[in-house]
């Protein structure tokens, strides 16, 4: 049964569905320019031998080996989020359609650890955490407006109004769900400029929604292409 009394939530979620995705996959494409059908011996080798053919590739930006991989991510979040996340163009989307099914009532509130304050210009923003004042004020707006477009919502819908028209007054705090395919060079662009960190040769300013995405994709990551991952933080956190 669908809900409809809202819930309000002010985290992400980021689940690995399915890969084809290790370091091994980087080595025997870059190894074919050279060894042609002997690459795919790298498939039986242990790639720490190789690490430093990585580094070197990474280093030199040759960004093509680093393609021969697939990684698909099932991402809940607000839909703000996912306006951000589908300018990076080279991933595979396919989202959740408020034509064909009745929305759920889950909408985004920041936590009072999200920063509230922005300061700056654009490019060298500077966000404060806010007052507990602000945060009251942020949290009962978000809720009453919530509530009241997702009433107006239900109405149009018990009043026979279609659901693709209806979805109109729904607010991108609501919580929507995908499904986003990609490889490890893109995975990279992604992270390069989605996430804000101190090793990273090019400063990026994220907002910390899509950040939050961000991380859980990369510890994925991390964990399927350990060596891969290393190189790009040793090399600046810069897509090759």
């Amino acid at each position: 049964m669908t809900e409809t009394e809202p819930r309000f939530r002010s985290d992400v979620t980021v689940e690995l569905v399915k890969h084809n995705a290790s370091d091994r996959d980087v080595l025997w494409a870059a190894r074919v320019s050279t060894a042609g059908e002997q690459s795919l011996d790298e498939l039986q080798k242990d790639p720490e031998r190789s690490k430093g053919l990585i580094n070197y590739l990474m280093r030199d930006r040759h960004g093509s080996p680093f393609e021969h991989n697939s990684m698909t991510f099932f991402v809940s979040a607000p839909i703000f989020v996912f306006r951000e996340f589908h300018r990076h163009r080279v991933w595979s989307y396919n989202e959740e359609s408020g034509r064909y099914r009745q929305l759920e009532p889950v909408f985004y509130v920041p936590g009072t650890d999200r920063n509230l304050v922005q300061e700056g210009r654009p490019g060298q923003y500077n966000f404060l955490p806010g007052t507990p004042e602000q945060h009251k004020l942020v949290t009962e707006s978000m809720e009453q407006s919530y509530r009241q477009s997702y009433a107006s919502y239900l109405e149009m819908l018990e009043a026979g109004v279609a659901r693709e028209v209806a979805r109109a007054v729904l607010p991108v705090g609501l919580f929507s769900s995908m499904y986003a395919t990609c490889n490890s060079r893109a995975l990279m662009h992604f992270l390069s400029l989605r996430t804000k960190n101190e090793d990273a040769a090019v400063p990026s300013f994220p907002q910390r929604e899509i950040e939050m995405v961000a991380e859980k994709l990369e510890a994925a990551w991390a964990e399927l292409m350990p060596l891969t991952h290393a190189a790009f933080v040793a090399n600046g956190r810069v897509s090759p």
